[in-house]
């Protein structure tokens, strides 16, 4: 079968070329999915820079990306929660990486039938932004009339976000530049922060939560804005002590400054790893079908413009999600 790979870390255009390669084979608790979409996200962009070898190291070459939309043609002997045929999406687990081709397989457990009213194109552009934000906000506790602010409301994880926590009842800040205003707020954010002409940290009083998709000084400057007591989740800033532990940091410590700003606002941090999660799709499917949560597209390639795709990818300029027609 045809797929993209990761051939060497580096420059895009050199890093990533199209090879034959084995069909995958079925474990018992696998599917074999015949890929129909594929969606890519900023973390393919830094496997591919060779940004993330200490954390999640892939051998070369590899394929690339995990989000996916298509049918399953085979399934393990173990595996009872879908037949042969099921429309499926799924954002694959790291071991299992490689959706940008033809065929991928996939733990049944990470699987979730498609929403029923989205294309493949559509339903390929939701796993992991839709995982990533619901697992956040999730984490945080989000209820009804919270004050939520979501940075980036442009992005993936963002526009997801926003609408997510929309449907729970919160009341969402979110920030984006000028050309992206309108269209962030028919999302449904109740108020958009124009980042070029204003500063959010003088709008956003006492939140409830933050999300963080920003990293660096966003992660600090949240600490500002949090109410007494309230929390804060990030899926680009420093790893928290929890999750240090689990990537075998024994001897790790949370950032002095994060720690002070933390500890002075009696506020939570986390990091947020995401993990598949196929029972959490079948959550995000019902919101689709009950059209509490649309799926925002930048732009869609032929599987022949993947490398393309991977370029636009790497401008950061996105509005949506990325995906890749495969069939």
């Amino acid at each position: 079968m045809k797929a993209l790979q990761v051939i060497h870390f580096g420059d895009i255009q050199d890093s990533l070329a199209y090879n034959e390669v084995s069909k995958p084979t079925v474990g018992p608790h696998d599917v074999l999915i015949e890929i129909k979409a594929a969606a890519i996200n900023p973390i393919d962009k830094s496997i591919i820079l060779g940004n993330l070898q200490s954390m999640l190291p892939i051998p070369l070459p590899s394929t690339i990306a995990y989000d996916l939309s298509g049918i399953i043609v085979e399934k393990g002997d173990q595996v009872s929660n879908f037949d042969i045929g099921d429309l499926v999406y799924a954002r694959v687990p790291q071991e299992q990486m490689g959706t940008v081709a033809e065929y991928a397989v996939v733990l049944d457990k990470a699987v979730s039938k498609k929403p029923g009213n989205l294309s493949f194109e559509e339903a390929a552009s939701i796993p992991l932004a839709g995982l990533t934000a619901l697992q956040s906000l999730e984490h945080a506790g989000i209820k009804a009339k919270d004050k939520v602010l979501i940075h980036a409301g442009s992005g993936g994880v963002g526009s997801f976000a926003i609408q997510y926590a929309k449907a729970k009842g919160a009341y969402v800040y979110t920030t984006t530049s000028t050309k992206n205003v309108p269209w962030v707020k028919e999302l449904g954010a109740d108020r958009v922060i124009d980042y070029k002409t204003e500063d959010y940290k003088t709008i956003v009083k006492d939140a409830d939560i933050v999300f963080d998709t920003l990293g660096k000084n966003y992660t600090l400057e949240a600490f500002q804005v949090v109410k007494q007591g309230g929390k804060v989740v990030s899926v680009v800033g420093p790893l928290d002590v929890e999750s240090a532990r689990m990537f075998g940091m024994a001897a790790y410590e949370l950032p002095e400054d994060l720690a002070a700003l933390s500890q002075a606002k009696e506020a939570t941090y986390k990091f947020i790893f995401m993990h598949p999660n196929g029972s959490h799709l079948s959550e995000i499917k019902t919101m689709i079908e009950d059209e509490k949560i649309k799926p925002i597209i930048d732009k869609v390639y032929d599987f022949s413009e993947s490398i393309e795709a991977f370029k636009h990818l790497a401008t950061g300029r996105a509005k949506g999600k990325i995906v890749i027609k495969i069939s």
